[in-house]
């Protein structure tokens, strides 16, 4: 897995960067855990691997 930005991953996942931005409201202790801040554009690869398998995203 490799850092993506937010928009990338919302087009992966087939939705707006809105609705995204939403279910990263749900994981906000695991975001800041790993450093990411809520303006973050990129997410770093342990996030990502964490988004894929909690939403079921093909990268």
């Amino acid at each position: 897995m490799k850092a993506c930005s937010k928009f990338e991953l919302a087009q992966a996942a087939g939705v707006s960067t809105e609705t995204l931005r939403r279910w990263l409201k749900t994981d906000k202790d695991f975001l800041e855990k790993n450093g990411v801040k809520p303006k973050a554009k990129v997410l770093p690869p342990i996030v990502v691997k964490y988004l894929c398998e909690k939403y079921c995203i093909d990268m």
